[in-house]
């Protein structure tokens, strides 16, 4: 398991597979709360072409890049799949905040070595993370 802190300080951009506009939904609130950090956020949902400014992309496979860290905010039963997702994408990190986490899916994190977090919630992470002014450019 990865710290969360450790990838809040060391990676820049974040997937969010069920973003929504809806600022009700935790989908939500974890795109709202990433941007704010200063981070580039991918929103992940098949339902929206926009949230929150930002182009919002059917599948992970549809994205422009491959993100340094894909933040789950699925049911857990669903949660499984998209770590197979990641796995075939060759994805970095997975983070599953409460709730959005099954035992299959830290099974599949294991059996493809994909680093996760699980069970830490990404927004209160935030709130503890130290201020960021300036996140490093990695593009090269």
């Amino acid at each position: 398991m990865i710290d969360p802190q450790y990838a809040l300080a060391h990676f820049r951009t974040f997937a969010v597979v069920g973003a929504t506009p809806n600022p009700e939904k935790y989908g939500c609130e974890i795109v709202t709360a990433l941007l704010a950090a200063g981070y580039e956020v991918f929103p992940v949902n098949p339902k929206y072409k926009e949230i929150l400014s930002q182009p919002c992309y059917p599948s992970l496979a549809a994205m422009p890049q491959k993100p340094d860290v894909v933040i789950i905010a699925l049911a857990s039963e669903s949660v499984a799949s998209v770590v197979e997702e990641c796995a075939k994408l060759d994805c970095r990190v997975v983070w599953m905040p409460p709730g959005c986490w099954s035992h299959a899916a830290l099974e599949a994190c294991r059996h493809h070595r994909l680093g996760f977090i699980f069970d830490r919630c990404p927004v209160g992470e935030l709130s503890i993370a130290p201020s960021r002014p300036h996140l490093p450019d990695t593009s090269d």
